[in-house]
């Protein structure tokens, strides 16, 4: 099982220039992904944003949003960002997608939060004519938005519904079980494969996970978690935090017990030493 870490740009605060140290010491480290966690409401460095100054702050890691709300971007200029980071990043760039569950993240942009999924099945229509060159209204074929269909960034998606699993069967590589533990996921990693093989699909389908961790007792990695989640998710999150070696250890063997391809995991402190201390207890 592979295993990757998360970027700390969701941890309010946190300078610029050390997320891009979080990066370099990351894949100096060897884990296997950087990942970024997506909001709208909320002080954090924009995902996209983040992993193109990643990229170039790097040369082997994998780059992946996880997730990136879809339905809040414009499908067009979605679907240019991501071709964009796959060429910017040397094809490194894997878009994880989902459609959220915070309403605030679509009130602030004027968009239906109620109509998120049905929005969404059509921007992604559009996004894969887009990246197969076609040209949308408006715009002649000399000047269709990106590269004549070069350049499509592999599709993770996120979310535990049908339509989640309609949609990594059409377009997609595979899901990520985004911020829940290891227990919820084998059921459903299993729907998706039936799904596949019915699809007709070949191999496999990729089963990531999203998990947290903090080394130490700084009550500051429980405070963030109960500010982003909020007082019904955060402190159960809180609670079940790996705070030592020993946790790390077992919940990445959780992980791969279920069957999970790639769990990554994101920070709930800031501090660098933090990726040494992730790196010293999980990887070999």
């Amino acid at each position: 099982m592979r295993i990757g870490i998360g970027l700390p740009t969701v941890i309010p605060g946190v300078p610029g220039s050390a997320v891009l140290d979080w990066a370099r010491r990351a894949e100096a480290r060897g884990f296997s992904t950087l990942g970024a966690i997506d909001r709208i409401v909320y002080p954090n460095y924009e995902s996209l944003t983040a992993l193109a100054a990643a990229a170039g702050a790097t040369t082997t890691i994998r780059l992946m949003t996880d997730v990136l709300l879809g339905p809040t971007r414009d499908p067009i200029l979605l679907a240019k960002q991501g071709a964009s980071l796959v060429h910017l990043s040397g094809g490194r760039f894997v878009l994880g997608v989902g459609v959220g569950a915070r309403p605030e993240d679509y009130a602030v942009l004027g968009r239906d939060f109620h109509a998120r999924g049905r929005d969404w099945d059509r921007a992604l229509e559009l996004m894969h004519r887009v990246w197969q060159g076609e040209a949308p209204a408006g715009a002649s074929r000399s000047s269709a938005p990106i590269f004549d269909g070069h350049g499509r960034p592999p599709l993770v998606f996120g979310g535990t519904s049908e339509a989640t699993i309609r949609r990594i069967v059409r377009w997609g590589i595979g899901w990520t079980a985004s911020g829940s533990g290891g227990y919820a996921i084998l059921p459903f990693a299993e729907r998706i494969r039936q799904a596949w093989r019915e699809a007709g699909r070949t191999g496999e389908p990729w089963i990531s996970a999203l998990a947290y961790f903090a080394v130490g007792d700084d009550p500051r990695a429980a405070a963030f978690l109960i500010d982003y989640y909020g007082p019904q998710r955060g402190p159960a999150l809180a609670e079940g935090l790996p705070r030592n070696a020993a946790e790390l250890r077992a919940m990445v063997q959780r992980f791969a017990d279920d069957g999970v391809d790639e769990v990554v995991i994101f920070p709930t402190l800031p501090e660098l030493d933090q990726v040494d201390r992730l790196a010293d207890a999980v990887l070999g």
